[in-house]
């Protein structure tokens, strides 16, 4: 299967006011009339369908990643099919387990009872999908809301028009309308999904919009999963393994072009290595994209700035932090007819500068050396805590200290952003990088409403019910006296 003509796909159809309401009625309808009847071999059947759908859509998927910012193919199957399959893998595995009602032991103070925790569906989910990784992101979520139990509308990025498209079709090939839509449009579309009361809302995207989201959700007092970013600091101590830092963070920062949530936004370097390091990255840099600019811009591994108002963002910020006298010591060219910005590695940084505020979120990555690793701790913990910490070094103590005495989303030792593919750990932030978490028994989790269960067997409880007699006044004091 093919896309017929990537040079025809425009703008996604913006969904009118009457079709997505008839389309979350239509979501309710079907959630409630299916609750107690979609069964364990029933998601799983829906899961492999999904499975089936996104294997015989991979030429799709590539080509429209590559119409929409010029996604390597390598780079496609190694971060937006690979995650979602092996979701779907994991999920399948584990499923029966996740959805077995749990035993809960009795206290003492309800002897004679038995409880379980029984998770459930929370009913009909939004799932709002960004554009960088665009197909990843709307899938990925939606496995854990099928496993769950439900029902979701899709909002894919209308800054992937391609991708968007590709997606909507897997939808519409895949399930029943009424168990799982998409709904294409720009901004004002997600605010109409966004004053829906859907039972969950999961976001994927900066923490600007998450606050919007969240206080949409909170007029319908939805329950929300947001997965948003920020400034991931990468800590290199004296003691780094200088080779294979360097290759595990250029390859985590520019993979698609620095647009990645949790990508290394900045490095603190420790100054005894700190030039074998620098030389290091322009090295790994020239090894795998190419020694030039113009080698950089020709090679089919390296994406492309999404549009050109996120080109302009990203090249504003290099000379922003050039005229305050910052030092481009690698890259630094541009090329507005590609969206086109080559690895840029910055030294010199000063903290009046709009790199060190934003989240970069392009192939921009600010080297800045230290030697009291106090002072770093203290500058991580004077901002908002991150989506991901990453710290190379080879002796163990030194990363346990900087993981005790910061917070963070998650910590990756001696590696960058490859904690994402591992289905068996939560993947999310903290606060004003995130709330709440995706992936494997996670991400089920996220999506299920754990109801509490307990059942009477040969309770004594009644003993201490009204009227309050003096026996029963005597009982309730011992109650209160031996199980307080």
């Amino acid at each position: 299967m093919q896309i017929a003509s990537l040079a025809k796909v425009g703008l996604p159809n913006v969904s009118t006011s009457d079709t997505i309401d008839s389309t979350f009625a239509a979501l309710q309808r079907a959630q409630l009339a299916r609750r107690g009847s979609f069964t364990l071999e029933a998601r799983i059947a829906q899961l492999d369908q999904l499975r089936d759908s996104i294997k015989r859509y991979e030429s799709n998927i590539i080509a429209a990643c590559a119409a929409d910012f010029r996604k390597p193919a390598p780079e496609v199957k190694l971060t937006e099919l690979l995650p979602v399959l092996q979701e779907i893998r994991h999920t399948k595995k584990h499923l029966r387990k996740w959805m077995r009602p749990k035993r809960v032991a009795a206290s003492v103070g309800v002897l004679g009872t038995k409880s379980y925790v029984r998770p459930e569906p929370k009913g009909v989910c939004l799932i709002i999908a960004p554009w960088n990784y665009p197909l990843n992101l709307a899938l990925g979520p939606l496995v854990s809301a099928l496993a769950a139990g439900n029902g979701a509308i899709i909002k894919p990025s209308e800054m992937t028009p391609h991708t968007s498209k590709v997606i909507a079709n897997i939808v519409a090939e895949t399930f029943p309308p009424d168990l799982v839509s998409v709904i294409e449009g720009d901004a004002a579309v997600a605010q109409k999904l966004l004053a829906l009361p859907f039972d969950h809302i999961f976001f994927t995207g900066s923490p600007a919009v998450g606050k919007v989201v969240m206080e949409a959700a909170a007029t319908n007092l939805s329950s929300v999963t947001l997965e948003l970013g920020g400034k991931s600091p990468t800590i290199v101590g004296p003691d780094a393994n200088i080779k294979r830092a360097a290759r595990n963070i250029v390859w985590g920062k520019f993979a698609n072009n620095g647009q990645t949530c949790i990508a290394p936004d900045h490095v603190f370097v420790h100054v005894n290595i700190a030039d074998q390091f620098n030389e290091a990255l322009k090295t790994e840099i020239g090894r795998v994209y190419g020694k030039t600019p113009e080698a950089q811009k020709s090679t089919a591994d390296y994406c492309r700035i999404v549009n050109r108002r996120h080109f302009q963002r990203v090249s504003n910020l290099i000379d922003d932090a050039k005229n305050k006298g910052a030092r481009v010591f690698e890259g630094g060219v541009t090329d507005a007819e590609e969206n086109f910005i080559a690895p840029t590695l910055i030294s010199n940084v000063s903290s009046d500068m709009d790199i060190s505020r934003e989240e970069l979120f392009g192939p921009i990555l600010p080297v800045i050396e230290f030697d009291d690793i106090d002072l770093v701790i203290k500058k991580i913990n004077d901002n908002p805590k991150p989506l991901a910490l990453y710290i190379f070094d080879k002796n163990e103590s030194f990363a346990t200290d900087i993981i005790e005495r910061t917070s963070s989303g998650a910590v990756g030792v001696n590696l960058t952003v490859v904690h994402f593919l591992h289905p068996g750990l939560p993947f999310g932030g903290v606060n004003n990088s995130g709330i709440g978490a995706a992936h494997g028994e996670y991400g089920f989790r996220a999506f299920s409403h754990e109801k509490a269960l307990m059942e009477d067997k040969h309770s004594l409880m009644h003993l201490l019910f009204p009227p309050y007699t003096a026996w029963v006044r005597r009982l309730i004091e011992a109650a209160v006296r031996i199980l307080g």
